[in-house]
């Protein structure tokens, strides 16, 4: 007898929405194998991992900051994958709107006023647009692989960033540390719980995700990504550009990294250094599957993965495990959540093996 994957007639609308619950329940069985073979109390580090971290207000406004830039990346990184628009530069775009727009503080510096702030906003979403524009001509232009342009640009954003804090944009009084001047007062997202660090960026994440959602849902463009993602004959028969959903998926994609770039900078950071992001725009590719591609279900898997960083650093304090359990996570989680899509259009079934007769 043999197992085989068969396809179903129809793919399973019940495990569309349930495999990202499924996947997070095989996470936390992983989790109890691994904690148990690194010698701890599963129950403790679980504990410790999902439930201390957001135990306080503080630490609530803590996971919200976290999940403001998650949110922003994957929501644009959502409505590209829609269209097949394999959009993997988040990361450099984030750097690269955190450039642009703390590049206007700096310029700026001594010589503030409220106008100040809502032009980093924009210059952020700009550096990050502009950045996406790359490999969105690549691929209309030279059909190149826009997988590897956008991923290989990440790294390019991330020189240019050294380039900046360790040459001309150091602080000269900074003792020779790579890094920038603060930025004024008037170059930073304002504070709105006093006493934690819960900025104004958190709510320009919720809203680009209320934004997002009015774009897949409403709008006509939203429909035309979904149709060329799903059924690209069809797109070509209606008149649908390919083309322009590259060029969307991008513009968009690399507008709200630009943000959540600018969000980090001024926000919690109030200045620019070598290492601006742990990695969201890439963990962003793992909460928009999580999310199912749906802004409102990528809100959800942001606040999830947020708690996910937020439980590295508490086992690291409290249990002195590495920080490195936060990437561990993170990929079995995106590795469950692939292997349950799997079971979406496919059923395993029994086969009997028919002995083979003798010619």
């Amino acid at each position: 007898m043999q197992l085989r994957l068969e396809p179903r007639a129809m793919p399973s609308k019940w495990l569309r929405y349930s495999s990202p619950l499924i996947a997070l329940a095989l996470t936390l069985v992983f989790g109890v194998i691994l904690f148990s073979a690194l010698g701890q109390n599963p129950a403790v580090a679980l504990y410790t991992f999902f439930i201390r971290p957001i135990g306080t207000l503080y630490g609530l406004s803590e996971l919200c900051i976290k999940a403001a830039p998650l949110l922003l990346c994957a929501v644009g990184l959502a409505i590209g994958f829609r269209g097949n628009v394999w959009n993997i530069g988040a990361e450099g775009q984030l750097t690269m709107g955190a450039i642009c727009g703390g590049g206007l503080a700096l310029a700026f510096y001594g010589d503030e006023g409220p106008w100040l702030l809502p032009l980093m906003i924009v210059g952020g979403g700009l550096g990050g647009m502009a950045w996406g524009a790359i490999p969105a001509f690549l691929k209309t232009r030279f059909n190149a692989n826009e997988i590897l342009t956008s991923l290989m640009l990440t790294y390019v954003a991330i020189q240019v960033l050294g380039y900046l804090v360790h040459g001309p944009w150091r602080d000269p009084e900074g003792f020779n540390f790579p890094e920038t001047r603060l930025f004024g007062e008037d170059a930073l997202l304002p504070v709105l719980i006093e006493g934690t660090r819960f900025h104004f960026g958190v709510v320009l994440a919720v809203l680009a995700a209320m934004i997002g959602w009015v774009f897949v849902t409403r709008t006509f463009a939203g429909f035309q990504i979904k149709v060329v993602g799903q059924a690209m004959a069809a797109a070509n028969y209606a008149g649908y550009s390919g083309n322009r959903v590259v060029w969307t998926g991008f513009l968009i994609g690399g507008g709200l990294a630009g943000l959540a770039g600018l969000g980090e900078v001024a926000g919690p950071m109030g200045q620019l250094n070598p290492t601006i992001s742990p990695g969201y725009g890439f963990a962003a590719i793992i909460v928009a599957f999580l999310g199912r591609l749906h802004p409102a279900g990528v809100l959800l898997a942001s606040l999830l993965m947020a708690l996910m960083y937020l439980g590295g650093e508490s086992l690291q304090m409290n249990l002195n495990l590495p920080l490195a359990i936060t990437g561990v996570f993170q990929g079995t989680l995106l590795f469950f959540v692939l292997a349950s899509d799997v079971f979406i259009r496919f059923r395993v079934k029994l086969v009997h093996n028919v002995p083979r007769t003798a010619p």
